[in-house]
């Protein structure tokens, strides 16, 4: 037993390297773990009126995919290691729980082992460590109940399972069950995770491409320069701005997006009123328009009233080709031109899409500037597989 306890007590260490970095990676990793040049095209779906999720869908079943796989190759080393690994995972991970200061992989599998997420942590236990025994002890007969009326029902389930043909785990109804039901909630952490994730990297990502687009600079702040710059994700004395726009001295313009569908109207309406109409930067004031970017709006909303109440302008993002309304609306507030203005919606697509090649999405999330000088070519597959577009979609 004391040889189980210290295999368990790593549960990390029956988990790759690489799938622990899948697990716990942030927002920039998972662009360097995914590739830019697929970042490229998600930020293209967006900016031509897709939705985020369903743009981002293909890469959480990808990153669930792989970690489902990592979690089943756990147990199989697990029980590989020690025929009491399964039985014993639950009394296990409320050891680790009740540590502390662990690492967001430590804490997640250890919570995933009794079927828990991040937010059933806290709702169901109340973050009480006192709680968590309590809590497994109630899993465990729970499971078992489970488990014996399947038996007296279906029978006996056994078989064997091997990696490599060396780490081999015997199977049954208590070893599917555990499984099971860590990949389940598994699935539900990560999917939060990456809901939360790509959001906030993707505000960032397609702010930064529809300002570089346009034609404006992306610097950081303080600013030095006060015409046609941009920077992201600035703070003033009142509330956050996603994007901060100086067109010249004395006009400017903020930005605030959020992939906000109209199931949310609250949110959106506080969007309307969160800024200041003038800003001072060195010896000069600003005034300062507002353009709200919100995935959909419902259509008896009263934010588009309200918006244009206090001067500001909220655009959809899921009207196809949002970014030439973008310029229109630039063009009313400060006089700004651009050849989108005269664009069909054919020919928007195609200026994104070559537009897009160029941006350099690497600066608006702090990646360093090698991993983003690779350069895209015609005919590589992973850049036509978004870039493309097929006779029926045209």
């Amino acid at each position: 037993m004391p040889k189980i306890k210290k295999q368990l007590n790593a549960l990390t260490d029956l988990i790759s390297t690489t799938d622990l970095d899948l697990l716990s990676a942030s927002g920039s990793q998972l662009v360097e773990q995914i590739g830019l040049d697929i970042v490229r095209g998600v930020v293209l779906d967006i900016l031509t009126g897709k939705n985020l999720r369903d743009s981002t869908e293909a890469l959480t079943r990808r990153r669930i995919a792989t970690l489902n796989l990592a979690t089943m190759e756990l147990f199989i080393k697990g029980s590989a290691n020690s025929k009491d690994f399964v039985h014993e995972l639950p009394r296990i991970a409320t050891d680790i729980l009740l540590k502390g200061s662990l690492s967001k992989a430590e804490r997640w599998l250890a919570q995933w082992i009794l079927g828990l997420t991040d937010k059933a942590f806290q709702n169901v236990l109340r973050d009480d460590p006192e709680a968590i025994a309590e809590y497994r002890d109630r899993y465990i007969q729970i499971c078992d109940e489970v488990i014996a009326a399947r038996k007296s029902e279906k029978g006996t389930l056994e078989g064997e399972i091997t990696i490599n043909g060396n780490q081999k785990a015997q199977i049954n109804w208590l070893w599917v069950t555990y499984l099971l039901n860590t990949i389940g909630a598994q699935t539900l952490a990560i999917r939060g995770s990456e809901k939360s994730a790509y959001g906030k990297l993707f505000e960032k990502l397609v702010l930064g491409s529809l300002l570089h687009i346009l034609g404006f600079k992306h610097i950081a702040p303080p600013p030095q320069e006060y015409e046609k710059v941009f920077w992201l994700s600035s703070r003033n004395e009142k509330r956050e701005s996603d994007a901060t726009l100086l067109y010249e001295l004395g006009q400017g313009v903020r930005f605030d997006i959020g992939f906000i569908g109209r199931g949310n109207p609250e949110i959106s309406l506080d969007k309307v009123t969160r800024f200041e109409r003038e800003i001072s930067l060195g010896r000069s004031k600003f005034f300062m328009a507002t353009i709200i970017l919100v995935d959909r709006i419902g259509a008896n909303s009263r934010i588009k009233r309200m918006a244009e109440e206090v001067h500001g302008t909220i655009i959809q993002m899921s009207a196809g080709y949002w970014p030439r309304q973008a310029a229109q609306v630039l063009n009313k507030s400060v006089g700004f031109k651009h050849d989108l203005l005269r664009m069909t919606d054919s020919e928007t697509e195609k200026y994104l899409r070559k537009a897009m090649r160029k941006v350099p999405l690497e600066q608006f999330i702090g990646l360093s500037e090698e991993f983003g000088n690779h350069v895209v070519k015609e005919d590589q597959a992973p850049y036509n597989l978004f870039y493309e577009t097929s006779e029926d979609e045209s």
